[in-house]
């Protein structure tokens, strides 16, 4: 089997350095191409014969580069957070007409992927749920897509049972409840000294339950990245979140 030659975009930044390294380490797959603002990233796709894309770089740009990559013959494994929920829908609609595939994961940590299931398991059980989600100063938007995704899931666990209600509220002072994502409150914490945190936090009468994932250093990411890398052009049209991946 051929090797899979892999191009990194955003290569310049913390994420991309991080899979630069592991992409070189990877057995099966070769670096060929590395790319950042200001870089033509299509040309470089088709200078490198690029067979896979892995995108680190800025919610801002982040549909244009997947728009880029399946146009320029290459398939996508999409780290960096941001697209809406049209966006998506445009993009796989893409991904079906030009018959080039998308891997779009808001978390490549193997232990926030068993978080969110874990969550997903118990929401049936508990009376209600809120989300904290904590990251460093420079991330670029809030809430994470970890947190929107957990959010997502952990309502479609509990479909047909309503959430239990509490006391009338009254922010005095807004926003302080946080924002709301299917029906769950979500709170997002920007601060130096941290990198990738969240709780997924359930409360009944007389209990609690945390579901916590710490990410305390890059590297942990590179697993979930290097088998997206590895399985993408296997998964037909746009995949969103490494839990198919791992579960099916």
């Amino acid at each position: 089997m051929s090797e899979i030659r892999v191009l990194v975009n955003g290569a310049r930044g913390k994420m991309g350095a991080t899979t630069v390294a592991a992409v070189r380490a990877a057995e099966g797959m070769t670096l060929v191409a590395e790319t950042d603002l200001g870089d033509a990233l299509a040309d470089a796709i088709r200078t490198s014969r690029a067979d896979v894309v892995v995108d680190f770089t800025h919610p801002g740009s982040v549909f244009e580069n997947c728009r880029t990559i399946l146009s320029a013959g290459a398939h996508g494994v999409i780290g960096t957070t941001g697209l809406s929920a049209s966006q998506l829908e445009e993009l796989s609609q893409l991904c079906a007409r030009i018959e080039k595939n998308l891997l779009v994961a808001p978390n490549f940590a193997i232990g926030a992927i068993l978080m969110m299931r874990f969550a997903a398991e118990a929401a049936p059980w508990m009376d209600r749920c809120e989300i904290i989600e904590r990251h460093h100063d420079g991330k670029a938007d809030a809430p994470s897509g970890t947190a929107l995704k957990t959010a997502e899931l952990v309502a479609a666990a509990r479909a047909d049972i309503p959430w239990k209600t509490g006391a009338a509220e009254k922010e005095t002072l807004p926003g302080s409840r946080g924002g709301q994502a299917s029906g769950l409150r979500i709170h997002s914490v920007r601060l130096p000294g941290y990198l990738a945190h969240q709780e997924v936090v359930f409360g009944a009468a007389g209990q609690t339950l945390v579901i916590r994932h710490d990410s305390l250093d890059r590297n942990c990411f590179m697993p979930g990245v290097i088998l997206a890398v590895r399985k993408v052009a296997a998964l037909p049209g746009l995949t969103y979140g490494l839990e198919r991946l791992l579960f099916g």
